[in-house]
């Protein structure tokens, strides 16, 4: 425990029903590694008894497992940060507690860095989602390999593994809004993808509407690009010129012409067009002031109620 080569990291929210299922299923899988391991489970607020059943498994397996106990709910990401700052492992891999990614393919992960990658991502072999999710995941990859250049092909699983140099690295990062595969993936040096099983949920439901994963492709995009910024720009001389143009049209067609009382009607639909563009500028230029204005703050990222560990005597005492 004192010197594990692997750490799991599993983040948990209310997830009182999925637990003793992967429990179950955990635990055996990394023990037929035969590595030193630990799992970090980090209790991200939950409302439900899933902090007293990871206290239970604490003290019913103190030698491997590790519980930080955050003092409310900092969401998924924020939660996995705060298992990052206590892994002790050279290799690091994160893990949902819903099961839809069986714990027995962390060894194909494991092997992809034996072989010298310094993070691994993963692909679900058959998704087992709704209609949309597939439609909405292929259409944010695109987007997002177009704007970041970082290059995910499942960017929702999270089953992935990380070398102890880049969480290192992550973890000298103050950002408070971060989609840590994507900022993993840009400090990689020898990045890969391997395929893993997908399973329909366990039980419960899952923690992600579809309010929640807009946003979050929101926050990958403004946190790793000004791409947007730039493309509005562009757009908003492009349109410049182009009114340019139809004034100068108007302009002439009196002239010639004279004054006309048609096209009222079409006027105002280009209006509205254009006053959609302008509100829709507004609110992406708001979303990075949003930004800036909540790293200035510096307020902590999550805040820990209590570890429940083995202590380095405790252990020796066992022994």
């Amino acid at each position: 425990m004192n010197n594990p080569i692997l750490s799991v990291v599993i983040p948990v929210y209310n997830e009182e029903a999925t637990l003793a299922a992967l429990f179950t299923r955990l635990y055996p899988a990394l023990d037929a590694l035969n590595k030193p391991y630990e799992i970090i489970f980090i209790n991200d607020g939950s409302v439900d008894r899933s902090a007293a059943i990871l206290s239970e498994q604490f003290h019913a397996r103190p030698d491997v497992t590790r519980v930080v106990l955050l003092n409310g709910n900092f969401g998924q990401h924020r939660a996995i940060l705060a298992g990052f700052a206590h892994v002790r492992g050279q290799q690091i891999v994160t893990l949902d507690a819903d099961l839809q990614n069986p714990p027995e393919d962390i060894r194909l992960l494991l092997d992809a860095m034996e072989q010298g990658h310094d993070y691994v991502g993963s692909i679900r072999r058959q998704r087992n989602d709704s209609w949309w999710r597939h439609i909405a995941s292929r259409a944010m990859n695109l987007l997002r390999e177009r704007v970041t250049r970082i290059k995910m092909t499942d960017q929702g699983c999270m089953m992935r593994a990380y070398s102890r140099q880049i969480i290192d690295t992550i973890n000298q990062c103050n950002e408070l809004y971060t989609f840590i595969p994507a900022l993993a993936y840009s400090f990689a040096q020898r990045p890969t993808e391997v395929t893993i099983g997908h399973e329909e949920r366990h039980a419960g439901e899952s923690k992600y509407s579809l309010y929640s994963l807009i946003r979050l492709n929101f926050d990958l995009l403004t946190g790793f690009s000004l791409v947007p910024l730039q493309m509005f720009s562009m757009l908003g001389m492009l349109i410049s010129f182009g009114s340019s143009l139809l004034v100068v049209y108007l302009f002439a067609r009196r002239l010639i012409i004279g004054p006309e009382e048609g096209g009222l009607f079409t006027l105002f639909a280009i209006e509205f067009f254009l006053i959609g563009i302008a509100l829709f500028g507004i609110g992406l230029l708001g979303e990075y002031v949003g930004r800036i204005y909540q790293e200035v703050r510096k307020r902590p990222t999550y805040l820990i109620a209590a570890v429940l560990e083995q202590k380095p005597a405790e252990s020796e005492a066992q022994a």
